[in-house]
């Protein structure tokens, strides 16, 4: 008869056997290349922010990609064939600055030459301090023990390291993408350039069409006016300040390729019928943000909210924001041509020329009063 002494080791031994055995898949198979750099076993996951404190490991880059949504579809592979760099792509959807300051951070220690930056009004709204953010793990980007640890013994990664492993056989690797769609496993690509974006076998005409974006007006015009006052000048210049000139500042010999996105006109449409105030805030925050950036010599910044011929083109959006894959590579192409590139001589120009076309819209016809002709001002592209 075993005698309590025994069973307790009996329990102890069972525990440390299972722990061990945990830390040993999830090292050995390590999901986010933490420690291994395309070790047999490899996916990639979509879940950005998890995803992220891998590539930076991983990945070999003199070149990074930061931004939300709107810049997560982007390839790094085409970034890499306009600008003769190594990207790595680290947007993540819904980011707000903290967390887009404290990856870039993370990965400034590998000193890109380049960092593409999409500059989003939305992500300087008042947001928790990194180490209170529900949907990043912090410890991870930061290697300490912490994150260590957690890594090793997360039996979710347990989960994710056995089917990645068992992905190898083939007829498993169908079973792990089904797995994948139904949103039980998160690991499941192979190809890096591919994290984030479309299938190619998606049709984009269902998805990014007029009708579409005009049923996302028509409803964004019901939505309670307290979601505007988020748009608050004192919270973006405060957070903008902290979270995005200052990493510029602390990189000199990093170059800053800034750009505001080709927002669809609607948004600010919608904004301009909805809530003025929030429309004049975001004029306000763009007049003192533009000034700020180009005082720094590392910075050349582009503006496409003026792009007509992308944002009043209501077929290239799903919904006030979003617009195709085929956009991204036009902004990609704006960036190297450095066409709507904002100029220090003249800071305010773009946003004088929203402001027109914003006013002038009309939502009966969806269409400008008068349809302004495209400047090719600007100035040499981003390289």
């Amino acid at each position: 008869m075993a005698t309590p002494l025994a069973n307790i080791i009996r329990f102890l031994t069972a525990g440390i056997t299972t722990v061990s055995f945990v830390a040993a898949i999830n090292f050995i198979i390590d999901p986010l290349q933490l420690f291994w750099h395309h070790g047999v076993f490899y996916a990639y996951t979509a879940d950005s922010r998890l995803q992220n404190a891998g590539l930076i490991r991983s990945q070999d880059y003199n070149a990074v990609l930061m931004g939300t949504s709107l810049s997560v579809h982007l390839r790094p592979s085409d970034v890499n064939r306009t600008f003769g760099v190594r990207a790595v792509k680290l947007a993540m959807s819904g980011s707000d600055s903290v967390e887009q300051r404290f990856v870039l951070d993370v990965a400034m220690a590998r000193r890109p030459a380049l960092v593409f930056w999409e500059l989003d009004d939305r992500t300087f709204f008042e947001s928790p301090a990194i180490d209170e953010n529900k949907f990043i793990r912090p410890d991870l980007y930061r290697r300490n023990l912490k994150g260590i640890i957690g890594y090793l013994l997360d039996l979710d990664i347990t989960r994710e390291s056995f089917f990645i492993a068992l992905s190898a056989i083939k007829p498993f690797k169908a079973i792990a993408h089904g797995l994948a769609a139904a949103q039980y496993l998160k690991f499941y690509g192979d190809e890096v350039d591919e994290i984030g974006t479309l299938p190619a076998t998606t049709d984009l005409s269902a998805i990014y069409n007029a009708g579409s974006i005009r049923a996302a007006f028509a409803t964004a015009e019901k939505y309670p006016k307290e979601i505007y006052f988020r748009y608050n000048y004192q919270t973006l210049v405060r957070n903008f300040e902290r979270d995005f000139i200052s990493i510029i500042r602390d990189h000199p010999e990093t170059k800053f390729c800034v750009f505001v996105p080709p927002y669809s006109i609607l948004q600010f449409v919608t904004i301009r019928d909805v809530s003025p105030e929030a429309l004049q805030t975001i004029y306000d925050f763009s007049a003192y943000a533009f000034p700020r950036l180009l005082s720094l010599p590392n910075v050349t910044l582009f503006d496409f909210r003026v792009a007509q011929d992308i944002t009043h083109d209501l077929d290239n959006y799903m919904d006030l924001l979003h617009y195709r894959p085929m956009v991204d590579q036009r902004v990609l192409s704006l960036l190297a041509g450095g066409k709507y590139r904002v100029t220090r001589a003249a800071p305010s120009d773009s946003i004088e020329r929203l402001a027109r076309q914003v006013a002038t819209f009309d939502t009966a016809t969806m269409r400008p009063h008068a349809v302004q002709p495209t400047s090719d001002a600007g100035g040499p592209g981003c390289r």
